[in-house]
């Protein structure tokens, strides 16, 4: 199924950033470098170091009509995660001339370097896939003196099939991938081993040779299916590191034939572009008191100063929705569409608090709005803002004074006047792409998209977006559906045709029915295959790790022209949903219901965060649709990926790039693609986060 999100955009994305100047980034040059499996390691064969925390690098890799591309994310200190697509010309395999083969790798760091101890990893290689690259190794690397490292192995399956020593764990079973893409746990470490080796000489931070030796015998390439000659154990290599986070390479590979390699490693924790703000207002300090309080019963000023804090908010790209006025106390409510960070906005409308407000006010109540709703009140106090402005650590300061609280239960505001209804429209290009048809492994799609938004009253949103196609291959697809389920995704290509597409065209409430809580109701054309109802509610307290939503969702299939008709197909889903926030950026997610195909069972993710709205993650569907019935790949999974386009611009905005990467779309473990899930618009909402980002209120 294509993806929605603006994938293509987001690839050129990251190609353009690794081409930014040096002093724009973090210097990689003597970090573990990246082999053709695009994990750390020499040529072809691993090493036992890792990645720095949070790397993620893409790259591509190739020799004799063999590439490799792929995606790896260093998870954790000591895990990472790869996700590869190659492709292997004139192998005549499978029914198709040129084989296309999706695979996952894992990898974990057993031991770190030290004076006296090598670098220490273990990993599965090709661990669910079609088995084609399955292996098993166990890799020391040590730098034995400043830019020069020696790397020595053992490997198992593809990585034994040259010099074998022996099998000392037992016979290696014969695959039993099925339909692919489950894991070969009888076969992890057994069978016949291998040794592998190789040394890296890096004489600078930029220039790199390498030396290695090779347990693949590339059995399937060279013996079986002449793709090309293996005529030694050894490969050699030159690599330079052309800015600092691009790495090429060129290579003599097994004896006969030439390969390159590129890299590009990404920090997502460390923005590309420094932050930058235009200054915020000035902090006025009040003269000493006492302070009348007269001024609450003069209406003039009182509307005068509900003009000023909306010219004011307007000014830092904030909408007052609001305002509530006491003697020494204020609230006010606000929409933020500007800031990525929410201390960000609530710091602008402290200032604009300052300035508008008389001396009298000492408390101010600050309330961010979404969709209508309030999510959490911010309490500060006016004497504290004055006092620590300037302070040696005037975040962390102003934190330990700062009240937080949900604002469920708070009584309603009437809204300024003219607030409702709220109007926005827009036309932009958009592209849509679709990944691993093996008739075609990359199809794509670019146009005109047009959407609007009314915020009719408070809460009550009528959302809609057509899209006219120009030009493109999405709808070239020929290959039919297979499955033997309904068919609730896998007949994707057939919305490609045609030109004008409604994608959606939804009603929606939004409302809080009590603290902690959330709760929306939905109707229409939800999403590019399905219109139909659907409701959520959320419980998420803003100072809990731990949040529980309950949906359901009764839906009828669109037609295939993505107008206004609907096929005889219709499905009630549902689901109760628990996250879990584990600190240090790392959100943990349970789906357990009812699917779009009527099959029942849990989708698990596990997804990092990062303070600037990076977020990579991997999740998986099991359901009781067998794997047979599933058909190819078994069971859903894939990854995720959010860049928010802050993260290469430097400045404040919500647009965020992002798209879920699946090995293969099927029928199983498929729910609704509803736009805003309650808990991925408040998720940013609570103590933790506002903890985390506090240093932004004064910027």
């Amino acid at each position: 199924m294509p993806l929605a999100l603006r994938p293509a955009a987001l690839a050129a994305l990251l190609c353009s950033s690794a081409l930014l100047p040096a002093a724009a980034q973090e210097r990689v040059g003597r970090g573990p470098t990246l082999n053709f499996y695009l994990n750390p390691g020499l040529i072809d064969m691993p090493s036992g170091e890792a990645l720095p925390d949070t790397t993620l690098a893409v790259g591509a890799a190739g020799f004799a009509g063999i590439w490799r591309t792929g995606i790896t994310f260093q998870f954790a200190d000591r895990m990472s995660g790869t996700f590869r697509y190659s492709g292997i010309n004139d192998l005549n395999y499978g029914g198709f001339d040129t084989y296309y083969d999706r695979s996952f790798d894992f990898r974990l760091l057993l031991l770190e370097e030290t004076n006296w101890i090598p670098a220490v990893s273990v990993g599965l290689q090709d661990l669910m896939g079609t088995g084609l690259y399955s292996a098993e190794y166990l890799a020391a690397t040590k730098e034995l003196f400043p830019g020069f490292k020696v790397t020595a192995g053992l490997g198992w399956g593809r990585l034994a099939s040259y010099g074998s020593i022996g099998d000392p764990f037992g016979p290696r079973p014969d695959p039993n991938t099925g339909e692919g893409g489950k894991p070969n746990f009888g076969q992890w470490f057994r069978g016949p081993m291998a040794p592998f080796g190789g040394i890296e000489w890096r004489p600078s931070d930029r220039l790199g040779f390498k030396v290695e030796y090779s347990s693949d015998a590339y059995t399937l390439e060279t013996e079986q299916r002449d793709v090309f000659e293996r005529n030694s154990p050894f490969n050699f290599g030159i690599e330079y590191q052309l800015t600092e986070r691009i790495r090429a390479g060129a290579y003599y590979m097994y004896g006969n034939e030439v390969g390159v390699n590129l890299t590009i490693a990404l920090t997502p924790a460390r923005p590309l572009t420094p932050l930058t703000f235009e200054a915020p207002r000035n902090l006025e300090p009040r003269s000493r008191g006492p302070w009348p309080t007269n001024w609450l019963s003069d209406q003039a000023q009182k509307d005068q100063i509900q003009a000023d804090l909306k010219t004011m908010l307007q000014q830092d790209g904030l909408m007052l929705e609001s305002v509530s006025l006491q003697p020494n106390s204020a609230t006010i409510r606000y929409q933020d569409e500007r800031f990525d960070s929410a201390p960000n906005g609530i710091g602008r409308v402290a200032r604009a608090m300052s300035a508008a407000l008389p001396p009298s006010v000492e408390t101010f109540h600050i309330v961010p709005v979404i969709w209508g709703q309030p999510t959490s009140q911010v309490t500060v106090r006016r004497s504290d803002l004055e006092a620590l402005e300037f302070s040696a650590q005037p975040g962390q300061a102003l934190w330990a004074r700062t009240e937080m609280a949900d604002a469920g239960n708070l009584p309603p505001a009437p809204p300024i006047p003219g607030l409702y209804p709220n109007f926005f429209a827009g036309i932009e290009p958009y592209t849509r792409v679709s990944y691993f048809d093996p008739d075609a492994p990359y199809r794509w799609e670019i146009g005109l998209r047009a959407e609007a938004d009314v915020e009719i009253a408070r809460g009550l949103v009528l959302e809609g977006s057509i899209r006219q196609p120009i030009a493109g291959t999405l709808d070239e697809v020929t290959r039919v559906s297979n499955s033997v389920l309904p068919h609730v995704r896998t007949d994707w290509p057939l919305y490609e045709s045609g030109d004008l597409k409604l994608e959606y065209l939804a009603l929606a409430q939004y409302f809080r029915p009590g603290k902690d809580l959330w709760g929306k109701v939905q109707a229409g054309y939800l999403e590019d295959m399905y219109a139909g109802i659907a409701g959520e509610i959320l419980w998420r307290p803003v100072e809990s790790p731990l949040a529980l939503s309950f949906e359901v969702a009764y839906v009828g299939q669109r037609d295939f022209d993505m107008a206004f008709g609907l096929q005889d197909y219709s499905v009630a889903t549902g689901f109760a949903s628990a996250y879990y926030n584990f600190g240090n950026g790392y959100l943990g997610q349970v789906n357990v219901g009812q699917y779009l195909a009527g099959d029942r069972g849990a989708t698990i993710s596990l997804s990092r965060y990062f303070a600037d709205g990076f977020s990579v993650g991997a999740f998986f569907t099991l359901t009781n649709v067998s794997f047979e019935d599933f058909g190819e790949g078994s069971f859903d999974k894939g990854i995720m990926l959010q860049i928010p386009l802050t993260w290469f611009t430097g400045r404040p905005s919500q647009t965020v790039y992002g798209s879920t990467i699946r090995p293969v779309q099927r029928d199983g473990g498929q729910p609704l693609n509803l736009r805003n899930r309650l808990y991925s618009i408040v998720r940013n909402d609570n103590a933790a986060n506002y903890e985390i980002q506090w240093g932004r209120f004064w910027r």
